[in-house]
């Protein structure tokens, strides 16, 4: 079985435009290395809703997923058993379920499926 390989987003403070490049080169890496799910720590930002690094990272892998870049995200706060598309993937992506942050709705990560 593989492991969920993270990446880290938010190291060294970058800019939004530097951690959406960090994650394009993130998930080419993950391709041509066969890594099946990226667990990405984009931080959840200081305000307490979310911050920009966050939101723009999620509008990308929306993106993504629609152009089949991607086959899927699950957001961290959702990152549990009750959640559907988690359900959905168990089976594919084992892995899954031996992350620490499973079941931790843990707002500053998300779970990307290659």
């Amino acid at each position: 079985m593989s492991e969920v390989y993270t990446v880290n987003l938010e190291f060294g403070r970058p800019t939004v435009r530097d951690a959406l490049h960090h994650l394009d080169i993130s998930i080419s890496g993950a391709k041509a290395q066969r890594i099946k799910v990226l667990k990405l720590i984009h931080g959840y930002g200081s305000t307490g809703v979310g911050g920009k690094i966050k939101l723009e990272i999620l509008k990308e892998l929306k993106f993504k997923k629609s152009r089949n870049i991607i086959k899927d995200y699950i957001e961290g706060e959702k990152f549990s058993p009750f959640d559907e598309r988690v359900q959905k993937n168990i089976s594919a992506y084992p892995e899954m379920l031996k992350d620490k942050d499973y079941a931790r709705m843990n707002y500053g990560i998300t779970i990307v499926l290659i």
